[in-house]
Order: structure tokens, then C-alpha cells, then sequence
């Protein structure tokens, strides 16, 4: 029986995959020779044979076999994509046809499902996120929102359990999912022990590396918006006057930014705040009461506790990020 059945679709990621494959060889080495239980695996895909990941990487795959007796988590890593239309591409190809059937299959028999980064997207596509929790890429989560609007999508955090899901961030948000999945089926220790050997680090947010300009992805009105905040800094413009500035309700305004972003117009504020603040901070230039000062902050404190919840770092851990 196994663990782990790591499923492996053309053109996926191909990083994600190879740690996947890493991680698990680890924890059997270190585990045997720690006298720990070992995890047991398989690589499958829709089709027996070669396949081609990303970057043209083939990898030699094992036909899916689903069955009640398989008491094995999915894990999916992400299908190399990043942006919408193309995930719209690979999902109308062939393969995605008996691999969202079997998916289907395996949750009905009570078992479990794991996807990071754009693989998310096939959990959607085989109906598995109703009323579920999830998260994925944070610059595809409001598009994953939009089109599964019967579950709550929370970019914020790098891994989610919400059984029989577990869902993890951007590509390599891989490896933080399958430490998550080893300290769940295995135990901590063999977990804790793999992070250490591969230097990996213990990650839970993905907040820290939201980048604001790219959460507007072409968007004219985010763009815009975004510009305006930077350039009202420190005079920090609040939501009634960005709303007043595109002539809309506040209300509407809300809607076109949570549409785009995922986050509220208060939410989107504060990212750009935080992301002056972070490069200030990370120059080594400036204290944190003056890189308060100069992004809108009275109170250096309220600044500080913005940082450890978005960012779960202080101000001198940033001046020091940049030098470390």
C-alpha cells in the first residue's frame, strides 16, 4: 500500500515535481536510518509512459488505479501555467478528462486530495471545492474565486487543510505541502527532520512575497488606484476619496477591487503601505519611526504589528533580510 500518489499531468511544473520526488526520498533515507516509519509512494498520470513536463523534462509515469483499497493521498503538483487564459488551455486538453473523473472517484471514497499552485484549479474543475477552504498562487486566487465562488479562497496562507483537501500556494509552495502531508501521515519528527537536511524553510504565509504590482495584472482601475496610494504617501488617500477620484460609490469601487485582488479597497491600501515600507526598511537607510513617517503611519507601532501580521517578520529582521 502506499502514502502518497504523486499524480504527474503534461507540462507540469517541473520543480514541483522533482521536490516532490526529493522530499519523499529524504524522509525514506533519514527515516531508515532513524528507526521513523517511512513513506511509501508512486508516480502516476492520466496515461502510462513518458511524460513531458515543464522546460520538455520527461519523467516515466504509472497508469492511475483507482479503488476503495487505495488509501493513498493525491497529491498533485502545480500544471505550470500562470495566467488564466492558458489555464483555460490545458484545462480543455485531453488528459484532464479521466484524471478529474478519478479525482472524483477518490474524495467519493473517502479518501484524500492534495494540489498546489495552478493544480488547484483542477480540484475546481472536478467540483471538489464547494463550501471548501482553499488557497492557491495568490495572483490566481481571485480568479479562482470568481469562478468557485461556493468556496472561500484565502491567498494569505501558504498551506490550507480543509479534509479531504489540502491546498498550498505558488509553485513551490510544493515543498511547504509536502511537509504538512509528511507530518500528518507520518509524524512531526520525520517532517521536521527532512526540513532540516534539505534547509527548507517552515513557511505559513504567502503574504510576505504579495508584490502589489502584480496583483493588478493589466488591470486599469487596480493600476491606477495602486499609483494614486504611492503617491499620497505619506498623506495617506483613504477609501471615500479613491472612490470619489474613478467617480464611484465605495461600495462599487470594493466590488471592482476584491474582483481584482482578492482584497478589500482598505486591504489593498495597506498592501501598498507595506510594500514601501518593507523596500524602506530593507535599504537599512531609515528607522522604523521614520519609515512610519514616510508610509502613513503616526504611530511606529501600528506599523510594527502590520508587519508581524502580513508579513510575520519585524523591522529588523527586514534591514537584516537584505544583507543576510
Amino acid at each position: 500500500m502506499h502514502d502518497f500518489t504523486i499524480l504527474v499531468v503534461p507540462g507540469a511544473f517541473a520543480s514541483s515535481v522533482a521536490s516532490t520526488l526529493d522530499i519523499l526520498a529524504t524522509a525514506a533515507n533519514v527515516g531508515e536510518r532513524r528507526g521513523l516509519a517511512t513513506p511509501r509512494w508512486r508516480v502516476c498520470g492520466p496515461q502510462p509512459g513518458p511524460v513531458t513536463l515543464g522546460h520538455g523534462l520527461l519523467l516515466d509515469v504509472e497508469p492511475m488505479e483507482q479503488g476503495a483499497e487505495d488509501n493513498s493521498c493525491w497529491v498533485i503538483p502545480g500544471i505550470g501555467v500562470s495566467d488564466l487564459g492558458q489555464l483555460e488551455r490545458r484545462l480543455a486538453e485531453p488528459w484532464t478528462t479521466p484524471l478529474l473523473s478519478a479525482l472524483s472517484n477518490h474524495i467519493a471514497n473517502g479518501k484524500e486530495v492534495a494540489a498546489s499552485c495552478s493544480a488547484v484549479f483542477l480540484l475546481h474543475a472536478a467540483g471538489l471545492l464547494g463550501g471548501r477552504r482553499v488557497t492557491t498562487s495568490w495572483w490566481l486566487a481571485p480568479h479562482l474565486q470568481t469562478l468557485a465562488p461556493g468556496c472561500r479562497v484565502d491567498p494569505d496562507f501558504m498551506v490550507l487543510a480543509d479534509p479531504p483537501l489540502t491546498t498550498a500556494g505558488a509553485a513551490f509552495a510544493q515543498t511547504d505541502l509536502m511537509l504538512h502531508l509528511l507530518r500528518r501521515r507520518l509524524s512531526p519528527e520525520i517532517a521536521d527532520t527532512v526540513s532540516k537536511a534539505l534547509l527548507l524553510d517552515r513557511r505559513q504565509l504567502q503574504s510576505p512575497f504579495v508584490i502589489p504590482a502584480v496583483l493588478v495584472q493589466g488591470n486599469a482601475l487596480i493600476s491606477r488606484l495602486t499609483a494614486q496610494i504611492e503617491e499620497s504617501l505619506p498623506e495617506l488617500a483613504g477609501v471615500k476619496a479613491l472612490a470619489a477620484s474613478v467617480g464611484m460609490s465605495e461600495r462599487t469601487l470594493s466590488r471592482h477591487v476584491h474582483k481584482a485582488t482578492g482584497h478589500s479597497t482598505r486591504q489593498l491600501i495597506q498592501r501598498v503601505q507595506l510594500n514601501k515600507a518593507r523596500a524602506l526598511l530593507e535599504s537599512g537607510q531609515y528607522s522604523v519611526e521614520a519609515v512610519a513617517a514616510q508610509v502613513g503611519y503616526q504611530d511606529p507601532t501600528a506599523l510594527r504589528r502590520l508587519l508581524r501580521r502580513l508579513l510575520n517578520a519585524t523591522p529588523r529582521q527586514l534591514r537584516h533580510s537584505r544583507s543576510a
